[in-house]
């Protein structure tokens, strides 16, 4: 009976974003609460679904990702993002913790960092490879999920791997930057991770080129006023640029 209720759980995971708690147990009256939650976390070990308040959503679905493909947005906007790269490692003072995002952004300040001592953890593995050219930074990799389209590491290890690591100043890549749905991204488990990021940092610093501005994806990780500072390469949008200077946000224009 165990083998055939996972079963149909799990063809209810290919079919729909999200099951909730009280829908199987109305699909299975016969079976306790407690016994559908250990389903759900055994989904969760394989890899088939991530639990969250009231159920559990669908890894299928939550790994389909909106946004253009890593490779295809390596060669955009370069000269753009190395001089928010540049800018950024203005920020860091050498012995820090810092949390590097993924994306191509990110992969040119890994490059640029100067070769000091820093614990250093990171969500991307290129941005790993990257750093360990280095001699000096300790380089953490979270575990997890890799997104193939981003170059990413994500899901419920990530999450608990990043629940132990403290994070001093955390440089933050979003997929777009909206008035009303502030940083968003455009696939749910990085979203969940991001948002774990921007709560556990000291400081919270935005690096992103004008493309991402008046962009809105699907989910979002945090408003303006849970940043510090934004590094981007062009002027804000002015209902933006306003909402920052009331939420008393460092904005840094390139140009």
């Amino acid at each position: 009976m165990n083998s055939s209720r996972r079963a149909i759980i799990k063809a209810l995971l290919t079919e729909k974003p999200f099951i909730s708690l009280k829908e199987l147990e109305e699909s299975f009256p016969d079976v306790s609460s407690m016994t559908l939650r250990r389903d759900i976390e055994y989904f969760e070990k394989q890899g088939d679904a991530i639990k969250v308040r009231g159920g559990a959503r669908s890894m299928k679905f939550i790994t389909t990702s909106m946004e253009d493909s890593f490779h295809q947005r390596l060669n955009e906007n370069m000269t753009a993002k190395e001089r928010i790269a540049r800018r950024a490692i203005d920020l860091i003072e050498t012995g820090r913790s810092l949390f590097l995002d993924s994306g191509t952004t990110v992969l040119k300040l890994a490059a640029m960092l100067p070769d000091e001592r820093h614990a250093i953890t990171t969500t991307g593995p290129n941005i790993a490879l990257e750093l360990i050219k280095k001699t000096q930074p300790i380089v953490n990799l979270v575990g997890g999920m890799i997104n193939r389209e981003n170059v990413s590491i994500s899901g419920n290890q990530a999450l608990k791997f990043l629940a132990d690591i403290n994070i001093d100043i955390a440089f933050i890549v979003p997929s777009g930057l909206s008035f009303k749905d502030g940083f968003t991204s455009g696939n749910y488990s990085e979203c969940e991770l991001k948002r774990m990021v921007v709560e556990k940092a000291r400081k919270v610093v935005v690096l992103m080129d004008d493309s991402k501005l008046n962009r809105c994806l699907p989910f979002t990780f945090c408003q303006l006023n849970n940043v510090h500072t934004i590094v981007t390469n062009d002027y804000l949008p002015d209902d933006i640029a306003v909402a920052a200077m009331k939420a008393g946000v460092e904005v840094i224009v390139t140009g």
